[in-house]
């Protein structure tokens, strides 16, 4: 019973840990769903280390943010000056 929570909640930490760096399939995530219940203590413990660097899931929003951004700047840049004349 021990060994079967202490694989649940590694599997649970690994997958919360690759969730802060790029956003998780769903069909992925309603599988595990009950694997992650059972080692809930593994996606604490995640959470726990990740905090002490940056708030979870911060460096995953700003590089969405900064590529919409970038996206936006683009999409609305206009070209500066006038137009040369051709006669």
């Amino acid at each position: 019973m021990i060994v079967m929570f202490a694989i649940c909640s590694a599997m649970a930490f690994r997958h919360t840990w690759d969730g802060f760096t790029r956003r998780p399939d769903p069909d992925r995530q309603a599988s595990l769903r009950g694997l992650l219940t059972i080692g809930f203590v593994g996606s604490l413990l995640a959470y726990f280390f990740r905090s002490l660097t940056e708030a979870p899931g911060e460096k995953l929003h700003r590089e969405e943010y900064e590529a919409a951004r970038k996206r936006h700047e683009k999409s609305t840049t206009r070209r500066s000056g006038k137009k040369r004349r051709r006669t």
